[in-house]
């Protein structure tokens, strides 16, 4: 913010959720209904001046988000002004816009596919991004036709043959540890794509018969979990062997064309932090490391 030092400024940390079906994604996109666009729309009109969000993970067109997490900075007379009741307020205004401007019909009161948890004051230290130490993704797939729940197809990715759970969960393990995931991502020019996954496995829910596909890493590459899903599913359906699924991290390539499953099944879960006297340190790692894949020599240890 022009004519204010770091001294002035109050940091917010805001937590929210959302239903990405009807967003082109988290990042503001000119033309777009975006989420970020949203927000920054909601808190311009509060704050009367353009503002900007930094987020935890950018999720793309029609990825969820249970629990995610941005920050912005705003002076000590903002941070009055900005209250959960009324953002919320006008984020739904926002939503009627857009039903009002498409063929659909009106939207249901007291619901909303942008959810303002929490607006909470932390110190400059604090970054959405760069002090986040593990983001937590969620896939979920009814593969077969008497788990398709038309309650739940926003979130749900229907497959079209059922799927051997215990392959598929033997194959995630492969993939666990710190690997050039090439073969499952599109990646920046000049950036590795060396990651350590930390969890991954697939699980049927016993209460409605669903496989969860649970991920978990410091950080993704662009449209990695759904290709990562997208391997899994290829297992599962007896379409490739275990042994494929060890040669794409073997031999990283993205001549191998894994398969994207669809957006609508994924889910942003959870993203953690450390604790508050570790979160400058920790923004100074990441970001020494961003630096770092992006001129190219960023060592595996990292």
């Amino acid at each position: 913010m022009a004519g204010l030092s770091v001294a002035d400024l109050q940091r917010l940390r805001l937590d929210l959720a959302y239903d990405g079906t009807f967003f082109h994604g988290w990042a503001a996109q000119p033309g777009l209904r975006t989420v970020q666009g949203d927000l920054e729309e909601a808190l311009a009109t509060v704050l009367r001046r353009p503002v900007q969000l930094t987020v935890a993970g950018r999720t793309d067109a029609g990825v969820h988000a249970a629990a995610q997490v941005a920050h912005l900075d705003v002076n000590e007379a903002e941070a009055g002004q900005l209250t959960v009741r009324r953002l919320q307020g006008l984020l739904d205004r926002l939503e009627d816009r857009y039903w009002r401007q498409g063929s659909f019909p009106e939207r249901p009161g007291g619901t909303g596919d942008i959810v303002l948890r929490s607006i909470t004051p932390v110190s400059q230290e604090f970054d959405a991004r760069f002090s986040a130490t593990a983001r937590h993704y969620r896939y979920r797939i009814a593969d077969r036709s008497s788990l398709r729940d038309p309650a739940s197809r926003w979130s749900t990715w229907w497959s079209p043959s059922e799927l051997d759970q215990e392959l598929m969960n033997t194959g995630a393990q492969q993939l666990c540890g710190e690997w050039d995931f090439l073969s499952f991502c599109r990646p920046r020019e000049g950036a590795t794509t060396i990651r350590t996954l930390r969890h991954l496995t697939v699980t049927r829910d016993e209460a409605d018969g669903t496989l969860a596909v649970e991920v978990s890493a410091d950080a993704f590459c662009h449209s990695m979990v759904r290709t990562l899903v997208g391997a899994l599913v290829e297992v599962g359906r007896g379409h490739r062997t275990l042994d494929w699924l060890a040669e794409l991290v073997r031999h990283p390539s993205r001549q191998w064309g894994v398969p994207v499953v669809p957006a609508r099944g994924l889910t942003l879960v959870g993203v953690d932090y450390p604790p508050r006297e570790q979160w400058a340190e920790r923004a100074r790692e990441a970001r020494r490391r961003r630096d770092s894949e992006e001129s190219g020599t960023v060592p595996p240890s990292l």
